[in-house]
């Protein structure tokens, strides 16, 4: 038996490889182990029982084989050395991205990619699992063993260039055969580019540096505004982290996850909308003027520059480039903090009334960053006296709890987020001198495991309801302004409504996205 080991050990580290039969067998493996979700979706959203169908199936199983090993063959062919890095690279990245595919029915995008930038190691850490490190051991780390002891033969340019036309000929046929399932293409262009490993994250990568790379160019500034009064006014603008409509009892949910905003007088909650279903371009959205991709000046920026008092507070990320003196997180706050309750987002609260008054300029404007409903681990976004709903789901894997269970602990983040929203109206209403409004509106929504998909990060175009559809709950004080009763919201309403309440004149102002009479 050992001497068959030996041999088997022979056969497939020493022996040398042609570079062409090393890429297809790559190749190959990349097939099996990553592309289950890919032709999954393919099954179940072409007529894989008519001939072109047929012909379709078996054209992608081709090509994505072939494309594969023409790339690997390419990057092995202009150097050995480095084309094994970029193999093992990709292997142990696609193995990560399979498992979150697998896992929680993502579409490997540029919002999923932005959002594994933008994070935090904090964030990050709540996802380690075994089953995840699992995953990048069997297909990750195993197979990148492989690549990088076998051992592989030169080639030559002649060999190359024949190697080359050929395989770009026959992908060629392959397009050309498939003519009539090009509108097919067309239409799932999204979701098969975000199943195809490693051209899922590799494309994204590119396109989210692109797009990061326009946006850290400097803003456009928006014309001056005017403060129109001197009388004094402050705005609590909280957004909120993965809150979905449907589980707020002020909407109608079943369960009561609004025990408290539901006894607040002079509160309002509207249906609204979120214009994308990931932080980075829904916070955008809600401190932008417009739904625009330009790069005009966000709320927070251009109340600042008009002599507003503006303070930012947060838990999260994601959050474009804010230019005012008091950005404030969790860090710089903790050493303020007392109790329990510094470890999770009511942090944000700390001494919030006492800066509030002690400000120098009469319109104020504070902006609460949350992170409280963000997974996968909910039960973890809240302290233990809030957690009403039992049993609750403990497990970074949503799909290995029960409904129930995932529900509960989901719901439980919506009772906390009541309990914040109902102590910043309280410090509200002890500002006597201060004409006040709360407005919180969440960034997104969450999937909660609907269609067996979880979290949020889906493209518009396919994303469910339930990652788009959002709260917006506004509350004013005694005698300052009356709300308006509009139909459907959307998140551009924040920034013109906040510009209303504290009386500040701008040529950029829109009266039909203002949300007060």
């Amino acid at each position: 038996m050992p001497e068959i080991l030996k041999n088997i050990h022979r056969k497939i580290f020493t022996s040398n490889l042609q570079i062409t039969h090393f890429a297809l067998l790559v190749s190959l493996l990349n097939l099996v182990f990553f592309h289950f979700p890919f032709f999954g979706f393919v099954l179940n959203n072409a007529d894989y029982k008519s001939f072109i169908g047929i012909v379709l199936i078996i054209s992608l199983i081709i090509a994505v084989l072939l494309v594969n090993a023409f790339v690997f063959y390419l990057m092995l062919f202009l150097s050995r050395y480095l084309g094994k890095f970029l193999l093992v690279l990709s292997f142990l990245i696609s193995a990560a991205a399979v498992y979150f595919i697998n896992t929680y029915h993502v579409i490997i995008d540029e919002n999923v990619v932005g959002s594994v930038f933008n994070t935090t190691y904090e964030e990050t850490s709540v996802f380690l699992s075994f089953t995840l490190i699992l995953y990048i051991f069997l297909l990750g780390v195993i197979p990148s063993i492989y690549i990088i002891r076998t051992k592989i033969k030169k080639d030559t340019w002649k060999h190359f260039l024949v190697t080359s036309s050929l395989t770009l000929l026959f992908i060629g046929l392959l397009v050309i055969a498939n003519a009539n399932s090009l509108p097919w293409f067309h239409k799932n262009y999204k979701q098969l580019q975000g199943l195809m490993a490693p051209w899922s994250y590799t494309i994204s990568t590119c396109q989210f540096y692109s797009h990061k790379h326009r946006s850290d160019k400097k803003e456009i500034l928006l014309p001056d505004a005017t403060i129109k009064d001197d009388e004094k006014a402050v705005v609590v603008l909280v957004i909120g982290e993965s809150a979905r409509k449907q589980n707020f009892s002020l909407y109608g949910y079943g369960k009561n996850t609004n025990p408290l905003l539901s006894q607040v007088p002079n509160l309002s909650h509207f249906p609204a909308t979120s214009c994308n279903t990931y932080t980075t371009a829904t916070l955008k959205c809600i401190l932008r003027h417009d739904d625009t991709d330009d790069l005009y000046e966000i709320l927070p920026n251009y109340l600042y520059r008009n002599n507003v008092e503006v303070v930012w507070r947060t838990t999260n990320t994601g959050e474009p480039p804010i230019h005012i003196e008091k950005y404030q997180t969790r860090n710089s706050l903790m050493k303020y903090c007392k109790g329990g309750g510094c470890n999770y987002d009511e942090i944000l609260l700390t001494g919030l009334k006492e800066q509030i008054l002690a400000s120098k300029r009469n319109k104020v404007l504070i902006i609460l960053h949350t992170s409280i409903s963000h997974g996968p681990i909910y039960s973890k976004k809240y302290p233990p006296r809030f957690e009403i709903f039992k049993p609750v789901c403990n497990r970074v894997e949503p799909a290995e709890c029960s409904r129930e269970e995932l529900f509960n602990a989901y719901d439980n983040t919506i009772v906390y987020t009541d309990y914040i929203l109902y102590n910043i109206i309280e410090d509200l209403k002890q500002l006597s001198e201060y004409k006040s409004a709360m407005i919180y509106i969440s960034d997104h929504g969450e999937s909660l495991g609907e269609k067996d998909i979880y979290m949020h990060g889906l493209p518009m175009s396919i994303a469910p309801k339930e990652q788009y559809e959002i709260p917006f709950i506004v509350w004013v004080s005694e005698g300052s302004k009356e709300l308006k009763t509009d139909e459907i919201l959307c998140q551009n309403y924040v920034f013109h409504s906040v510009l209303n309440f504290l009386h500040i004149e701008s040529p950029v102002y829109n009266e039909k996205m203002n949300i007060f009479k």
